[in-house]
């Protein structure tokens, strides 16, 4: 009896809901978007540096292994709001827990409407630091900002510290509950023993 009346009120219940549409949404998805699209960054920071304020850009959303990239800096000077008017040198290097990996230029840029744009393509995904160099002044500047391209790892070095750590503290945790038991039991039966009453 009590199942047909909870049959009868699922039926309700789902009848009494409206019926959802699906919506087609116009675009693309972000992995198939290019440098050249027209699309927010993956990434946009600003900074400022000595006499300079620097902003820069990543194009597209999610950089990918043999996939065409782009990055945009543009940099004003503070007091006088001047568009920087020098060479900026763009450099890589892998960005590990075991120390950054050789710098290599990927390119030298002149400012094209105020801005520096340089193009990249990666051929491995990983994590990496691109520098910005130019000169201002009489003096040097240099701004690092991190690249992430294609999906990184997720368990990396400090994921791998994590676990172990966690597999010893667990270990440990069970060794500990063990020898609890093991001595509640002696102690229970060293109780039991002691309580037991010899008749003559």
């Amino acid at each position: 009896m009590r199942r047909p009346v909870r049959l009868f009120g699922l039926w309700v219940i789902l009848g009494w809901c409206s019926i959802g549409h699906a919506h087609h949404i116009l675009g693309r998805p972000a992995y198939s978007l290019n440098e050249d699209s027209n699309t927010p960054p993956s990434m946009q920071v600003e900074t400022q540096i000595g006499d300079y304020r620097v902003s820069y850009m990543v194009y597209p959303a999610f950089p990918r292994p043999d996939g065409p990239g782009r990055i945009n800096l543009y940099a004003t000077h503070l007091d006088t709001t001047e568009p920087l008017n020098s060479v900026v040198t763009f450099t890589v290097r892998e960005d590990n827990w075991l120390g950054s990996g050789d710098e290599e230029v990927i390119g030298t840029q002149v400012p094209g409407d105020s801005v520096y744009r340089q193009g990249f393509v990666f051929k491995e995904a990983g994590d990496y630091i691109i520098t910005a160099k130019f000169e201002a002044g009489g003096e040097s500047y240099q701004v690092d900002f991190p690249l992430r391209v294609g999906d990184s790892s997720p368990a990396g070095l400090i994921g791998v510290l994590v676990s172990i750590l966690a597999a010893i503290l667990i270990g440990v945790s069970i060794a500990q509950r063990k020898r609890i038991n093991r001595e509640k039991v002696r102690s229970s039966g060293k109780k039991s023993t002691s309580g037991k009453r010899v008749r003559r």
